[in-house]
């Protein structure tokens, strides 16, 4: 599994507290809900450049890890 401990932020001011990736404002819900709106990591990897892989398989272990 990813360690997403140094990928995944939480920051008080930016998007409501959310957890975020790399303190972009693109949160770990964002990218769950482009996963499940059927994009693969490609797909979001390239319309998102500023997102890597391993950004989008820290979100899946942060959520797996939440689910615990």
């Amino acid at each position: 599994m990813a360690d997403y401990h140094s990928i995944i932020t939480l920051e008080p001011g930016k998007r409501g507290g959310q957890p975020c990736i790399r303190g972009l404002r693109i949160t770990v819900q964002d990218v769950l809900q482009w996963l499940a709106g059927g994009m693969d990591i490609d797909e979001i990897v390239s319309d998102y450049p500023e997102l890597t892989r391993e950004d989008v398989l820290a979100c899946l272990a942060f959520a797996a890890d939440r689910e615990r």
